[in-house]
């Protein structure tokens, strides 16, 4: 067996590595299906790519309320258990919403379960992100959230086509039912997994008693801030990211509305396009540990982002379905890559006592403006056009990531 073999072998004979394996997958299913479901509902209710945008605005703001406090939930409670509360929460969730519509169809339950239902998300996601150091070694981290991204992009390529099928056959509340009981299953196969503990933090940190937390929650969370401040990588990525955020929060409703609205197509071509869209992802964690390992972080973020801004443009230069689902391939290949190389430099630079709050904090600053951005990029498609929005997100995007060559990410 060769030293490039041995991490890939020793990966996948980790059991509690391949029953996570499964259970992401799992999830990530479920958050396909809301992925298409959820705006499909709306503009099926309402005919209105503006309340597509709120919902998707006020989901934000939930996340970033609850980014506030995920992390230091995260660092102080059983990380796995926390995963599991927050599948149930969302499955008990999504599924009030086919039981109400039996009997009447409320937008305000919409208004209502879907920010509720993300801020679950967002424990989830920084839970997701401490345990995976837990569960392999230091130097299998990128390589294992490449999987995990990978295993994402499986549940997702076959995600928005099942979810476009059941719509086109049933409605969307239907989609939204068999979303519920994917995160059902998630939480059952959370029992599989085992942790190794998380290091105690160092006694600066504990307060009288051994107790972490000198200075409650807001003292907790502000730990997380400062850790990102004062590294030379993380400040500036955490800056444009929440530039690349506002640009970008908006646009799966923008490219929904396009397909259905502006070029007249149903609901199963939006779940071709968004399929499509996503064989990019299974591409992004096919060849991200190569690349990062060739290139270093600060090119492979600062290339990846370039070309899915690049991507994202011509989205309004195209009224072609096939090429818009190959675009929509390319650039979730580019973003997988910047994605997947962020948060392993994210967990490989932090202490594990710290890595919730850090997390949280990154989400939370750099999501910070995705609510305003999807407000406003769903608003001026509606006022100006879509092809015309495209452009200049995407050339915005372009811009955000040139940026990064002024920076400490160039050199990280």
């Amino acid at each position: 067996m060769t030293g490039r073999d041995s991490p890939r072998a020793t990966l996948w004979a980790n059991p509690n590595y391949r029953a996570f394996l499964v259970t992401q997958t799992f999830s990530a299913l479920g958050d396909s299906f809301s992925f298409v479901a959820i705006p499909l509902l709306v503009l099926h209710s309402t005919g209105s790519i503006v309340q597509m945008g709120l919902v998707t605005g006020l989901t934000g703001v939930s996340s970033i309320v609850t980014g506030i406090f995920a992390g230091v939930v995260a660092d102080r409670v059983d990380r796995r258990r926390l995963l599991m509360v927050t599948d149930v929460a969302r499955c008990l969730l999504y599924a009030t919403i086919p039981l109400v519509w039996l009997f009447a169809q409320p937008m305000w339950l919409i208004y209502t379960v879907v920010p509720l239902a993300g801020g679950f998300a967002m424990l989830f996601r920084v839970a997701y992100v401490t345990v995976v150091p837990s569960i392999v070694e230091p130097d299998q981290i990128t390589r294992a959230n490449a999987h995990l991204f990978g295993s994402y992009a499986v549940a997702a390529v076959g995600g928005p086509t099942l979810a476009g099928f059941v719509t086109a056959a049933s409605g969307p509340v239907a989609a939204i039912g068999v979303d519920a009981a994917t995160f059902a299953l998630s939480a059952a196969g959370l029992l599989l997994v085992k942790l190794r503990p998380t290091p105690a933090p160092p006694a600066e940190e504990r307060g009288e008693g051994g107790e972490a937390g000198r200075g409650g929650v807001r003292g907790e969370f502000l730990a997380g801030i400062r850790f990102l401040w004062a590294h030379p990588v993380l400040r500036p990525l955490t800056i444009l990211l929440s530039l690349f955020i506002f640009l970008t929060h908006g646009m799966t409703d923008v490219i929904i509305f396009r397909v259905k609205e502006d070029l007249g197509h149903g609901d199963d071509t939006v779940g071709y396009v968004l399929s499509a869209g996503t064989i990019g992802t299974v591409l992004a964690a096919s060849m991200v540990t190569r690349v990062r390992k060739r290139l270093g972080f600060g090119p492979c973020w600062i290339g990846a982002t370039a070309l899915g801004g690049v991507a994202v443009a011509c989205f309004g230069l195209t009224e072609n379905v096939p090429v818009i689902g190959a675009l929509a391939a390319g650039m979730l290949l580019a973003t997988g890559v910047a994605g997947i190389c962020s948060m392993s430099l994210r967990q490989e630079v932090t202490p594990s006592h710290l890595l919730g709050r850090v997390t949280a904090a990154f989400w939370t600053t750099h999501d910070s403006l995705g609510p305003l951005g999807a407000a406003a990029v769903t608003a001026a498609a509606s006022g100006f056009g879509v092809a015309e929005v495209c452009v200049a997100v995407g050339a915005g995007v372009v811009c955000v990531a040139l940026s990064g060559t002024l920076t400490g990410i160039a050199r990280g």
